[in-house]
């Protein structure tokens, strides 16, 4: 009868462990989404810069064959490298529209399109996908993904205001 008891207080705490963690997680998968979806409504009102949701330490990756792909260290790095001179070249702001938002555990994954109109009067239309790491309400790492045919146009044929 002891060990019956015991078995049983150990399943029972087991489950309640687990459903602690289960809810833990669920918290901050909630709170790491509702910071990401804020950044990206306040970018599309024009009232917020959502890079400052970015650590400074933070690792940003761009894969595959855009003009700026790679991995930068910094907010510092990326910002100048690649938002500073992508911005530089439009004459509207980016305008995001989230499509899909996912997020699971410290990941917030993002589905949205962007567009603006460019220094020489064409209109920029671009896909994103970006895998957001985040750790105490800061983006800790990124993975950017987009159709780099279509940054590759506006990189290259567009120069950047000064």
């Amino acid at each position: 009868m002891k060990l019956k008891r015991s078995v049983y207080f150990v399943v029972v705490v087991c489950v309640l462990l687990t459903a602690t963690t289960a809810t833990a997680q669920d918290d901050i998968e909630t709170k790491n989404k509702r910071i990401v979806q804020t950044g990206f409504d306040e970018w599309r009102r024009g009232v917020g810069n959502f890079f400052n949701l970015l650590a400074s330490d933070a690792k940003w990756t761009i894969p595959g064959n855009a003009a700026v792909s790679g991995t930068y260290e910094s907010r510092r790095d990326f910002m100048d490298q690649v938002v500073i001179p992508f911005n530089a070249r439009l004459s509207t702001r980016m305008v995001p529209i989230v499509k899909a938002m996912y997020a699971d555990g410290d990941t917030v994954i993002v589905l949205w399109d962007g567009a603006a109109m460019a220094r020489d009067g064409k209109r920029y239309e671009n896909t994103y996908s970006w895998y957001l790491k985040m750790r105490d309400g800061k983006i800790v790492a990124a993975t950017a993904f987009f159709d780099s045919i279509a940054f590759n146009d506006l990189w290259k044929r567009v120069t950047p205001a000064r």
